[in-house]
Order: structure tokens, then C-alpha cells, then sequence
């Protein structure tokens, strides 16, 4: 289904938008769970700067590579780094760390329930989240979150279109040249690249401008 498309003039307005837009839906209503995918320190910036009842926030990681912790490609230290003390604790990170990552998929997707926004980015190859082009994963329908084939030397657990399809909202952050092609086929509803095959009717995309010419 074709996003909606909003236009930033720089990639950290662009990204400053998707924080604010976060924070005011998580102000609107009462328990909100919120997916995040790896954020630009503006998106996270804005997003702690709005005022976000993290008492009511329920914050889970669209995806994660399977490395050990303090490993600098995991994206979750990026994330706790800029959280206030008190919404760390608001945080369920995918538990790469298990030693059968099957299972620890299956226990994760059943703690998950309904999500009410998922934060998602854009790779040049048409990959979000890590549904990557080619990979098993892509053709998963009877799980919310499952192990994916190696990308980039790491293995990694992601949300699969399941549990895109079935959150209330998708917000995207497109930003930069190198993403203006892929940006092009997904508001095209080009279904040869994997972003684009998510049925969700609620989905925005917010791109800075050298994403969108």
C-alpha cells in the first residue's frame, strides 16, 4: 500500500519531525508500545525533548543483529544512551543474546501484542526493518518476530510483515541521495523490493529532500 509522503528540507529536520510525531501520538491515548528502528540521535533527541509519558510506553527494537552486548554495531546501546533513566526501563530489547534464537523469537513475539507505532527506515537495496531482498524471512507468516539469514556478516532478529501489517501506524524516516531511488519504488508500490510489500494502510513517510527529488 502507497505511503503518504512529507517532505523535509534537511535530513535532521527530517528527522526532528519523526520525533515529534512519535511523542504526539504517545500523548494522545493511554498505553502506548512503540517499535523503534535505528535512530538518528535528532530523532531521539526530539523524541525525549517532547514530553513523553514514558510511564505509559512500552518501547521494542524493530530489529537487532545477533552480537554480544557492548558490541559497537548493536543497536540498542544507541538507544539507551539517549533515554532519560527512567524510560530505559520502558525498553524490551530483542534478546539476541539467547543461545536458540528461535525460541527467544517465539517467547519475544509473545510478550509483543498490538503495536501502536513502528519507526522504520529505508536501505538503498529496498530492505527496512531486516527484510532483506532474497532472505527466507520475507515469505514468514505465522510469526511476529523471526531469525534471518546473514546480512552484512551478522545474523539478525526482526519484526516480519505480520507484525507490520498489524501495527496502527508506520512512520518512515528516508533520508539522503543514496536512498532517493528506493524511496521512488516504495511510494510506487514497487513489490520487488521487500518495503514495499507491506499491506498496512496507515503508513507516512517522511523524507528529507535529497531523498525526495
Amino acid at each position: 500500500m502507497t505511503p503518504a509522503l512529507e517532505v523535509s528540507p534537511d535530513a535532521e529536520a527530517a528527522a526532528r519531525r519523526v520525533g515529534e510525531l512519535i511523542a504526539e501520538r504517545a500523548r494522545a491515548g493511554g498505553d502506548f508500545a512503540l517499535a523503534l528502528s535505528k535512530a538518528p540521535p535528532a530523532l531521539l533527541h526530539a523524541l525525549v525533548a517532547s514530553g513523553v509519558p514514558w510511564e505509559r510506553v512500552r518501547i521494542f527494537q524493530v530489529d537487532e543483529r545477533v552480537v554480544p552486548p557492548g558490541h559497537p554495531d548493536r543497536n540498542l546501546a544507541g538507544l539507551l544512551a539517549a533515554l532519560p533513566p527512567h524510560a530505559r526501563e520502558r525498553v524490551r530489547p530483542l534478546p539476541v543474546d539467547e543461545p536458540d534464537l528461535e525460541e527467544a523469537a517465539a517467547r519475544h513475539a509473545a510478550a509483543l501484542g498490538p503495536l501502536d507505532l513502528v519507526h522504520l527506515g529505508l536501505g538503498p537495496d529496498g530492505h527496512t526493518a531486516s527484510l532483506f531482498p532474497g532472505d527466507p524471512v520475507l515469505d514468514v507468516r505465522d510469526r511476529l518476530v523471526a531469525v534471518t539469514r546473514e546480512h552484512g556478516g551478522y545474523r539478525r532478529l526482526t519484526l516480519t510483515y505480520p507484525a507490520l501489517e498489524a501495527a496502527r501506524e508506520l512512520v518512515w524516516l528516508v533520508t539522503g541521495e543514496a536512498k532517493r531511488e528506493a524511496l521512488a519504488r516504495l511510494l510506487a508500490g514497487d513489490g520487488s523490493i521487500p518495503a514495499a510489500r507491506i499491506a498496512n494502510p496507515r503508513q507516512l513517510v517522511v523524507a528529507d529532500a535529497a531523498a525526495a527529488a
